[in-house]
């Protein structure tokens, strides 16, 4: 197993751990994290394991994108950009697409991309405290690449509904429009997701695979166009003015100053 920085990994009786490990940033995405996630995956695909639980250290299961990383965005290249957006599709992908089963154990908060990890895999236990939206617009930013997943999970009604408004939502309300499997008091979550995974373990490996396969196979043409799309509205939109606008009054805590809603008085 490869070591990382902030991911660690752990195997037990045909089970594979991989935690999200920077708790003092409540597990943000930073691009680091991103691609060791992607990479973790890819071992666990590979290895001898039969189900993966994805899980957060402390306090939260995954924040978001890093808002100290968000700072230096306008400074980037297109093509850097692209590539950041093209980094973030490919680690939801490898989730959405994994051929084993995958639990979520969610500890805490799950925003924006944390929410997406957090709800694309098989089974997401969360417990009563967990939260999740994707508050994007709040802070000038589109969940371009997440709407792909989450118009397949909720449809289109709520999924506009939940992109536009921004909102968090708790534990309950996200069972009850199907986005968790069950809700979890936190003191039982892992143990709860470990009688899952052991339970899954008893049925086919090829069966299940071949289930996995092919419900990614009926989406998989259209996912690639819809990705496409959403890579270059999220590259584009890291460059935009209200996008660096809602950066900088979230860390300087006020509210924002949209230019685009100056530019039309």
């Amino acid at each position: 197993m490869a070591r990382f920085h902030h991911v660690v990994t752990e195997s037990a009786s045909g089970v594979m751990t991989i935690t999200m490990n920077r708790p003092d940033k409540r597990n943000a995405l930073c691009p680091l994290l991103i691609e060791e996630l992607t990479e973790a995956f890819n071992e666990a695909e590979t290895s001898d394991c039969g189900v993966l639980i994805l899980t957060g250290a402390g306090p939260a299961f995954c924040a978001g994108l890093d808002m100290e990383n968000l700072e230096t965005m306008h400074a980037r290249t297109a093509d850097e950009n692209r590539r950041d957006s093209e980094n973030m599709a490919r680690v939801l992908r490898t989730l959405y697409e994994f051929p084993k089963p995958v639990i979520a154990a969610v500890n805490g908060p799950a925003i924006a991309g944390g929410m997406s990890l957090a709800t694309i895999p098989d089974f997401t236990l969360a417990t009563p405290e967990s939260k999740f939206g994707y508050n994007e617009v709040r802070v000038g930013f589109v969940p371009a690449i997440a709407a792909s997943f989450l118009l397949r999970q909720v449809g289109e009604k709520r999924t506009r509904e939940l992109l536009l408004t921004g909102r968090l939502m708790k534990a309950q309300e996200a069972l009850n429009i199907g986005l968790i499997t069950q809700i979890v008091a936190a003191e039982e979550l892992l143990q709860t997701a470990q009688a899952l995974a052991q339970t899954l373990l008893l049925n086919s490996p090829q069966a299940m695979q071949s289930v996995k396969r092919l419900l990614a196979k009926h989406g998989r043409r259209r996912l690639d166009d819809e990705l496409e799309d959403a890579i270059q509205v999220n590259a584009q939109q890291r460059s935009a003015e209200d996008f660096r606008e809602g950066v900088r009054a979230f860390i300087e805590r006020r509210r924002a100053d949209w230019p685009s809603m100056r530019a039309k008085v």
